[in-house]
């Protein structure tokens, strides 16, 4: 009976351990961490991915301290691993977004505000419509999987109860960061030239016609102009979004 009793303890140690650094990830998730789904439902999934991944990173946890000084110490270094792999995964997520976000201030769409969880109450419609592509293309694109591989594989690499690595944390985070601004620039860029060259023409409008009411005439011309790119090169954008995704779901599935 002693017996049964330490094996339970055991268990539900590493439970908790486990649902530390899975659920504190699972939070930022594409698709089972956005804001818009219920807590209660994102809760649900953490219990269950918790369930699911116990039986697999169990050999890796080793002894849980039973002490409660040292099983704190435990806990908190769990949720600052689960966080840290959360969010790599989210500032990825957030790229299409922010890219929405730029794509509208170059189509003169910033008018239409669309108050976003993540983004703020200042977030463009269209920005908010390619923040709900994003966990849409990553589940059919099967990318889901690669951020829940990457959490079974860390308990490999960051044994529960070790230090998380300062150093190669900041790195990888300051990598991943700058990743995503190049990516956000890459899938705007084509709004952003053709903004350019259209703010360009208008200071030389302005400049022609002086009496001519530049903003009130040429704003018709912009959003209908920034509407036609934008239906041409949609499709580009989503499957360029999914790309880098991918490679950057890749790159932490390998830490």
């Amino acid at each position: 009976m002693s017996e049964l009793s330490s094996l339970l303890d055991a268990y539900a140690l590493g439970f908790v351990v486990v649902l530390c650094r899975v659920g504190c990830a699972a939070m930022l998730l594409p698709g089972i961490g956005e804001a818009e789904l219920p807590l209660s439902a994102r809760t649900a999934i953490a219990l269950a991915l918790t369930v699911l991944l116990l039986p697999v990173v169990q050999p890796g946890i080793g002894a849980v301290p039973s002490h409660l000084h040292d099983l704190a110490a435990v806990l908190f270094g769990e949720i600052a691993v689960g966080l840290w792999m959360g969010w790599l995964v989210r500032i990825t997520v957030q790229v299409l977004p922010v890219a929405g976000q730029l794509l509208a201030s170059m189509m003169g769409l910033t008018n239409i505000i669309a108050p976003d969880a993540e983004l703020g109450g200042q977030s463009s419609a269209l920005s908010h419509a390619f923040a709900l592509a994003a966990p849409l293309l990553a589940l059919a694109g099967d990318l889901h999987e690669l951020p829940l591989r990457a959490l079974a594989h860390s308990y490999e690499i960051i044994v529960p109860g070790a230090p998380l690595p300062e150093g190669d944390a900041i790195a990888v985070a300051i990598a991943a960061l700058g990743l995503a601004f190049d990516a956000v620039l890459r899938l705007a860029g084509p709004f952003v030239l053709a903004g350019v060259l259209w703010q360009v023409c208008l200071s030389l409008l302005s400049r022609l016609v002086p009496q001519l009411q530049v903003y009130f005439a040429a704003m018709p011309g912009q959003v209908a102009g920034g509407l036609l790119l934008l239906a041409s090169l949609g499709g580009g954008i989503l499957n360029g979004w999914l790309e880098h995704a991918r490679a950057a779901f890749l790159q932490i599935a390998a830490l």
